[in-house]
């Protein structure tokens, strides 16, 4: 049992670099939305040449699966022996992103296979221009980038053991917890027009109905 816990968090912890380059891709991806709509398109489709192909999918979908799963067990396990501010924000955010993890894969498949809509911008921007479905929307995906950020600087502050321009691990961490806030800011930025309000192409009223309140515009 104990081989196969260390065995498991070998795989958890490099499975999980894997995806975390993925979604840091992915989060500069909406970054460049700060510069338009269109730059944030193009951006996507140049990435697409690569990870829409079949085998990066299903290595990815096969990773995320196994994070799912693994960090699942492992929360069951360090729950009981996090003390330390870092641990319970390990363990919590890990929880957190599996959730988000299992809908937000779900979703993408939905959409993009059963509704035959195209997974782009306007796909992640509708449920947060559009009220009441931000009211829901905002909370989802902020917590989910204050958990990638929150869950990567709680690992390093453990796994580093030395300082780095005069900061000690757990400084370290604190800053990277505060590029997350920073980082959350910024994509709600590019992914409502500042706050202004995007409008929706009409086909993706099958997501978020008719009857939603469109903000600024």
């Amino acid at each position: 049992m104990i081989k196969i816990n260390i065995e498991m968090k070998k795989g958890h912890y490099f499975s999980g670099i894997f995806i975390a380059v993925f979604v840091g891709i992915h989060l500069l991806n909406h970054l460049i939305g700060l510069g338009g709509i269109k730059e944030h398109i193009e951006f996507m489709e140049k990435l697409r040449v690569y990870y829409r192909n079949i085998f990066i999918e299903l290595i990815l979908l096969g990773a995320i699966i196994f994070q799912i799963f693994s960090g699942l067990s492992l929360f069951r396990t360090k729950i009981k022996t996090a003390n330390s501010s870092f641990e319970k924000i390990q363990v919590w955010s890990g929880l957190y992103l599996a959730v988000f993890f299992s809908f937000h894969i779900f979703a993408v498949v939905f959409g993009r296979y059963l509704l035959h809509l195209e997974t782009n911008y306007y796909f992640g921007a509708a449920g947060l221009n559009i009220f009441p479905f931000n009211l829901f929307f905002l909370p989802y995906y902020a917590l989910a980038i204050l958990s990638f950020f929150g869950h990567i600087a709680a690992t390093h502050s453990k796994r580093m053991n030395r300082n780095f321009l005069g900061l000690d691990p757990k400084s370290q961490a604190k800053i990277m917890i505060g590029t997350g806030f920073l980082v959350t800011m910024l994509i709600f930025c590019a992914m409502t027009d500042y706050f202004k309000g995007v409008k929706i192409p009409q086909a993706y009223d099958v997501l978020i109905g008719k009857y939603g309140i469109l903000l600024g515009k």
